[in-house]
């Protein structure tokens, strides 16, 4: 091979190599329980992380139906029987994201795995399930605070894999999704000016059907609202013991004033006024 050749490819590949994925040590997944996915010209790639923190499904005070819901769709998954994928919708700070974050603190040690995918990143999915197909381990893939703005075609590859192409994702992936939205695309006036009623039958237009079919795709639909006041003291409650003081009249008196001035009872909120407690 001669040297103007040699200098030829080495161009080349001086060119190319941006364009490839960064060289890491391939994941481990019999001791990684968690990844990030990361989108690349070429595809995609996983980066381990520990678990953000040590919540468990039992301290996660006020969503016992959601908790329970999910938990047994989880596990059935986790056995190889039917289970769904699921969309935890509603209130802001009200634990859709800790549930599934706790799933892996609760069940990591029994084989579940929990890769986190950026909305951003959802056009290279298809690529991540394929890399999951032979694994013998059971996926959740995870997309927090999803939604998506009237321009956005991302949507379409999260579609395609949840239920849209002859293959389907593989057996052992399950999409799991939080959002503030139920439909997670914008609903719009002018979207529902094609709806009409035929008979005794309500039938929407094509913009709103297109919207409705992407939450239609996740069969497990857990909702969230704000909590009632005794429920928000009940997980003050739980987190004030929980960091090692003692809950009283007084603690009781200041959470709900904490509540007053911050507009919102939530577990985010039982928690935040748990540290604040503690600090004072």
């Amino acid at each position: 091979m001669n040297d103007a050749l040699v200098t030829r490819l080495v161009q080349l590949l001086d060119r190319v190599e941006p364009f490839l994925p960064p060289k890491r040590p391939p994941i481990d997944w019999s001791s990684d329980t968690a990844a990030l996915w990361v989108r690349h010209p070429l595809g995609g790639y996983l980066v381990p992380v520990s678990p953000r923190d040590s919540l468990s499904m039992a301290s996660l005070v006020g969503i016992e139906r959601q908790r329970e819901a999910l938990l047994r769709n989880t596990r059935a998954f986790m056995a190889g029987r039917p289970s769904n994928h699921a969309l935890l919708w509603g209130a802001r700070g009200c634990g859709k994201s800790s549930l599934v974050r706790a799933l892996i603190n609760d069940l990591g040690a029994d084989g579940l795995r929990l890769i986190q995918v950026d909305r951003h990143d959802l056009v290279s999915l298809p690529a991540l399930v394929n890399e999951l197909r032979d694994q013998p381990w059971r996926f959740i893939v995870y997309c927090d605070d999803l939604s998506f703005e009237g321009s956005d075609d991302a949507y379409k590859a999260l579609k395609s894999v949840l239920d849209g192409t002859l293959t389907g994702p593989p057996e052992n992936v399950l999409l799991y999704a939080t959002s503030n939205r139920r439909h997670l695309l914008p609903e719009s006036m002018e979207d529902n000016q094609a709806t009409k009623v035929v008979g005794q039958e309500l039938h929407h237009g094509d913009a709103v059907e297109e919207k409705i079919s992407l939450s239609d795709r996740f069969g497990l639909w857990l909702s969230f609202y704000p909590f009632d006041q005794a429920t928000f003291l009940e997980a003050c409650r739980y987190w004030v013991t929980e960091l090692g003081s003692e809950w009283g009249d007084e603690a009781e008196r200041a959470a709900l004033r904490f509540a007053t001035q911050r507009g919102v009872r939530s577990g985010r909120a039982a928690w935040q006024f748990a540290a604040q407690w503690l600090s004072e």
